[in-house]
């Protein structure tokens, strides 16, 4: 039974592989529940199985046991209610900007397509650039063409699979703060997976720590600040340092940055 309108639960979700006839176990009893329009951070080192979970929510991978609902109802594969935004952008190379924000919408008219397709191209920034290549953007430029496209069809949860991980560090801050302005503007749920501990904490209103293989949910810090959100304060440097120690990154390990 329904229970929510894009409401999502992870309940008691485990995940194996099987790797040289071996099981392989890469996430362990998940639970977590996320209202609609919620922005959640999940954080953890490589291989914990952040991915797979998104994935899972997807739909792309069904082999588990637990379960993963949305509205009450199990997910049995993709649908138009879920996008995803990846590390690369993934643009159709052989398609304008235009087109490959069209890619997926079947069944409108081309009048409909238009208009969804400038919509949107208007929320990323990207007017005047419908008719571009992908080789003509830069990197920030082409992962707002993709987030256009993933959010064309009018998802009910975004998927971001550390979409700026590849941008240099100015860029990144610029795309954290266009990626908080869609959410705020789109009032959707957003679930980013990260490395980066300020981005997750910038960004969600949840931040979610994650274990080593095999994946388990350790810690789920509420991030209490308004927005925008102020880096330099204590109170952010205060809860940057509470997720660094989940990893043994304290001030005790000056020169280690990343997880």
């Amino acid at each position: 039974m329904s229970i929510g309108k894009g409401i999502l639960e992870i309940k008691n979700l485990s995940k194996s592989f099987i790797v040289d006839n071996n099981p392989l176990q890469v996430l362990n009893d998940i639970n977590i529940t996320i209202p609609p329009g919620n922005f959640v951070s999940i954080i953890g080192s490589s291989g914990c199985g952040k991915t797979t979970l998104l994935r899972i929510v997807l739909g792309l991978e069904t082999n588990y046991e637990g379960d993963a609902l949305i509205d009450g109802e199990q997910i049995e594969g993709p649908g138009i209610n879920r996008g995803i935004v990846f590390q690369d952008h993934r643009l159709l190379p052989w398609l304008t900007v235009g087109e490959n924000v069209a890619f997926g919408l079947d069944g409108k008219s081309r009048k409909e397509t238009e208009v969804i397709v400038d919509e949107h191209l208007k929320l990323v920034g990207l007017n005047g650039f419908k008719s571009a290549y992908p080789c003509q953007l830069s990197g920030g430029m082409a992962q707002r063409a993709a987030i256009a496209r993933a959010l064309a069809n009018k998802p009910e949860i975004l998927l971001l699979d550390e979409p700026l991980g590849s941008l240099d560090a100015m860029t990144r801050m610029h795309m954290q703060k266009e990626l908080e302005r869609i959410w705020l503007f789109e009032k959707i749920t957003m679930i980013l997976v990260t490395h980066d501990v300020e981005e997750a904490i910038y960004l969600g209103d949840k931040v979610v720590i994650m274990s080593s293989r095999p994946g388990v949910i350790k810690k789920i810090i509420d991030i209490p600040f308004t927005r925008p959100r102020d880096r330099s304060s204590y109170e952010f440097m205060q809860i940057k340092s509470e997720i660094l120690e989940e990893f043994h990154l304290g001030v005790e390990h000056p020169f280690i940055y990343s997880i």
